[in-house]
């Protein structure tokens, strides 16, 4: 007896213990869950770079930052060169139009449209933005331009250029509404003569004209030498015209403070992984499970439109032996450590939405690990106020299928294949919850995309904020490299915009070119070790992409983006050239233009702009070239160093995981 009292004992004494344990660590989670707080990337690179908010900035490395020294006479100049009347009021006609597709093209269409109103001598009515019209719920503060553009700056700028109207008079919108106005859908081939040959006419009869525009542009990129003037017209439009409404402009702006905060340089990087481009040069192989899949469906898209003469099944690894498809995010890492930038790099992460999802990110985010976006540098409240107010939506509640009846079961079994047949189909394997949550659920039970949601016509018109605020960090960042540009679709891509801006604005910024085909040949030869590549094959990789920053990428970039998109390089139509000491000759293209060396001699006021800033630029370079510069971490300071190294810091990370 008094053994089992004892035993009874100990039990009491067990649960008493396991009770005051489950009490101590209730009341632990009840305290310690007030205390978390979201990741903030200002805290992060605080962390990394404790001089935050600092007055004095460190000095940079010119190897990895500074400018492009054979570029820097090249200036912005879109100003008129000849005789350019003002337009007269009494045009003949309205022009209105409607904008389908992304940011991107929306801001081609808009220069093209500008321009093909000059051409003809007729009153712009504000293109209608069809992402962002009321009917997809976006916020009523907003009209369809205004809800990413000035529509008040968009025509102060160009009152010198065309006649720009918010709508059409009073008159003339019922007549709209009724379709008696032509309309056209011209090709983003279009050439003048098209406008003149057959739009003008209708314009003169109806004095109102709509056109459509879907792929990006309604205007061929390269015009004749004598219509230099219209050249310089999209610049205007493009460079000055089109700004973002103050709201974003504001919050772009602040990002970039954010980012420079620390006082060190950062990086822009756009991956470029887009559904359509990858579909369009059949680049499905590239990934794995649903994605496969999702992408070889917009690929039959594409084929039945007449978009895509090819098959639809092709080698996608081919295909990216020969550049057609982006780069991959852990390739773009390790291009970059291979250059010299430090792990602890800023990198800003652009695009607003990267096909394949954050799971191809994590290699990147490895190497790199201060790699940020808008959703890291913005709160959510600032982020929210963008967009506005908008009308709540019904939710989107998964519901299972109705069940079938016996006799609809009976019937199914006699109209199914050839029989005789021994056993009946197994059911089909059930679809849980958590396969429904993404946009892409109906592939696993549909052949057919459905038509988009309205949650999804709101998440595509919130994409075009999501990019302004990208586009406005991308230009301003202290170095750019595209994940993808130079789209054979011929459709304007993200990348090759902010590539021309940013060689508009400051041709000797330093934004990188690669050749995606001599990339995927460097990659080949160091497949089985790219964490461990040898010294020579990093020393091909800098050449490479350090060539591509000059004269070498300079004219690569022309003839291959200026065909498709003449925002991506709109030079030399676009800009002028302070003398130098170093005389650039000229160098054309196959079809015979000047690429580089045609730019006319800036006017006297920039060069005196110019000297006065020569001084204090020529004492920084002289300090740069004696002093390797301080560094952000000291496995940057040889900037040849290899992988190996690098990784062998972390004995902890398996590159093979």
């Amino acid at each position: 007896m008094a053994f089992k009292s004892k035993i009874k004992w100990v039990v009491l004494f067990v649960l008493t213990l396991s009770l005051a344990s489950l009490v101590a660590h209730l009341s632990m989670t009840k305290f310690s869950s007030m205390n978390l707080v979201q990741y903030s990337a200002k805290e992060a690179l605080s962390h990394d770079f404790p001089n935050t908010g600092s007055p004095l900035k460190t000095r940079r490395n010119k190897r990895l930052w500074g400018a492009v020294r054979s570029l820097e006479s090249l200036q912005p100049h879109a100003n008129p060169r000849s005789s350019y009347p003002v337009p007269d009021e009494n045009t003949n006609g309205f022009i209105y139009a409607k904008i389908f597709g992304g940011f991107e093209k929306i801001r081609s269409s808009i220069c093209d449209l500008v321009t093909i109103s000059r051409l003809l001598n007729a009153t712009l009515v504000i293109p209608e933005i069809q992402q962002s019209t009321r009917s997809k719920g976006v916020s009523y503060k907003f009209k369809s331009f205004s809800y990413l553009y000035d529509e008040e700056q968009f025509i102060m700028l160009l009152k010198n250029d065309v006649n720009i109207v918010k709508s059409l008079p009073e008159n003339l919108k019922a007549a709209r509404r009724r379709s008696e106005f032509p309309t056209f859908k011209p090709k983003n081939s279009a050439s003048p003569n098209f406008y003149v040959k057959e739009v003008l006419p209708n314009l003169k009869k109806a004095k109102v004209v709509g056109l459509i525009v879907t792929d990006g542009g309604c205007l061929k990129s390269i015009l004749p030498p004598s219509m230099s003037e219209f050249q310089r017209l999209r610049c205007r439009v493009a460079f000055h015209a089109l700004q973002f409404r103050p709201e974003i402009q504001i919050l772009g702006l602040r990002m970039v403070e954010r980012l420079r905060a620390s006082g060190q340089p950062f990086l822009a990087y756009h991956p470029g992984l887009v559904r359509d481009t990858l579909a369009y040069h059949g680049c499905a192989e590239l990934f794995q499970d649903v994605h496969t899949e999702l992408i070889q469906y917009r690929r039959a898209q594409l084929i039945k439109q007449g978009i895509i003469n090819d098959e639809l099944s092709v080698d996608s690894h081919s295909r990216r032996e020969n550049g057609s498809c982006p780069l991959m995010p852990e390739e773009v890492g390790l291009l970059l450590r291979a250059l010299g930038y430090p792990s602890k790099t800023i990198i800003y992460l652009a695009g607003s939405k990267t096909f394949g999802g954050q799971r191809l990110l994590i290699p990147l985010r490895a190497l790199f690990g201060n790699l940020v976006d808008r959703t890291t540098l913005c709160s959510k409240t600032e982020l929210s106020d963008l967009v506005g107010p908008e009308a709540p939506l019904p939710a989107d509640i998964f519901r299972l299928p109705l069940p079938k009846s016996e006799q609809q079961l009976i019937d199914q079994w006699k109209k199914a294949g050839p029989r005789p047949r021994p056993l009946p189909p197994p059911p089909d394997r059930p679809i849980y919850q958590h396969e429904k949550e993404g946009w892409y659920a109906w592939i696993l039970e549909k052949d057919k995309e459905p038509d988009p949601s309205p949650m999804e016509h709101r998440m595509q018109a919130h994409r075009l904020i999501w990019d302004a605020l990208d586009y406005i960090v991308s230009v301003e960042a202290d170095a750019f490299f595209p994940g993808f540009n130079n789209d054979g679709s011929g459709w304007p891509d993200f990348s090759g915009l902010v590539i021309g801006q940013r060689l508009y604005e400051r041709a000797s910024s330093r934004t990188y070119r690669p050749d995606r085909k001599t990339i995927a040949a460097l990659f080949n030869i160091t497949r089985d070790d790219l964490y461990h590549p040898k010294r020579d094959w990093m020393l091909s990789v800098k050449e490479h992409l350090n060539r591509s920053l000059s004269e070498d990428g300079f004219f690569r970039q022309s003839l291959l983006s200026k065909p498709n998109s003449f925002l991506s390089h709109p030079l030399p139509e676009c800009s002028c050239r302070i003398p130098s000491v170093e005389t650039t000759k000229q160098i054309k293209g196959k079809d015979g233009r000047i690429v580089l060396g045609g730019e006319e001699e800036c006017p006297k006021w920039m060069e005196l702009a110019r000297a006065e800033g020569a001084g204090n630029d020529d004492m920084e370079s002289a300090e740069d070239d004696n002093d390797t510069v301080e560094q952000l971490e000291p496995d940057a300071v040889d900037a040849t160093s290899s992988l190996t190294s690098l990784i062998d810091h972390d004995e902890e990370w398996d590159p093979n995981d």
